[in-house]
């Protein structure tokens, strides 16, 4: 439950330290955060002896590895932009809009057949997309983004047989390049941060790795460790507390249109959430007495 609570507590928190980085562009952030992070798993996975997951990886799970880094890189460039441009409110719609995503695209991609509340539950945060979308005069769009690049990242990932911390390695080693070359070119353009502005940014450029991977791997430890009920659960802690940032820290407006979206949203999540637990108890298997004989 701690390693749990720690991940998605740090994952909740991203808005506080993002903005850290200024006066470095969205974009150079981006590329320093998968960079620092593909240098830090390279060494995680050096001390685990874990580089024949990847060598021996067949080309096909290549390719889906690659698709999956390039979600992940949509879904952290717009976190990082919406940071930016202060819309912390709207990333924490987007995340708790991702389990509901995930049973989207279950139907859509996997075929499968939702039970009746989860029909619900995509049924109201439906309206409250629309309401919200009222509400802002346009679509969440930076909500949407990163609700369906992390749903689709997620299905991706379902079909690679490789641990979190191999995959995360392996998303960086398809980014890395390109990220090492993007830093190279701001500098060279004049446009980059990493040497002009004291010792202090540099580490908080490369601390993006850290940031970016130690909630990964008490994410990976607690998933070990706790039912998956509970970890799900737990995953709302993330967006709670991006949001009450939102609202208190960044003072982003709230009129009565969007607490009533927002309101509907976490009602979805509520549905869903009963109906998991209804059907994991369901599944569970009848537990076995054994009765000892009296000799």
């Amino acid at each position: 439950m701690a390693l749990g609570i720690g991940a998605y507590a740090t994952w909740g928190l991203f808005p506080a330290f993002w903005p850290l980085l200024d006066p470095a562009a969205p974009i150079e952030v981006l590329a320093h955060r998968i960079l620092w992070t593909l240098v830090l798993m390279a060494v995680v996975l050096s001390l685990l002896h874990r580089w024949s997951d990847l060598r021996s990886l067949a080309p096909r799970h290549w390719w889906t590895v690659a698709a999956a880094a390039v979600c992940i890189a949509v879904n952290w460039g717009v976190f990082i932009y919406g940071v930016a441009i202060g819309h912390v409110v709207e990333i924490a719609l987007g995340y708790y809009m991702s389990p509901l995503v995930s049973v989207l695209l279950g139907v859509l991609v996997l075929r499968e057949r939702p039970r009746m509340l989860q029909w619900v539950a995509l049924a109201v945060a439906t309206s409250a997309v629309v309401i919200i979308s009222v509400s802002n005069g346009r679509p969440p769009w930076l909500g949407l983004a990163l609700a369906v690049s992390f749903g689709v990242y997620g299905l991706l990932k379902k079909t690679v047989p490789l641990s979190s911390t191999a995959g995360l390695t392996a998303e960086g080693l398809v980014l890395g390049p390109a990220a090492a070359a993007l830093i190279v070119v701001l500098q060279l353009g004049g446009s980059g941060t990493l040497v002009d502005h004291g010792g202090w940014h540099i580490v908080l450029l490369v601390a993006a790795g850290p940031v970016t991977a130690v909630p990964l791997l008490l994410y990976g430890a607690a998933a070990r460790r706790i039912p998956l009920t509970t970890l799900g659960t737990l995953m709302y802690l993330t967006p709670t507390l991006q949001f009450l940032w939102g609202v208190l820290v960044v003072g982003e407006s709230m009129p009565a249109v969007r607490w009533l979206g927002f309101g509907l949203v976490w009602v979805a999540l509520a549905i869903l959430t009963v109906d998991l637990v209804r059907a994991t108890r369901a599944a569970a298997p009848e537990p076995r007495v054994q009765i000892a004989e009296r000799t």
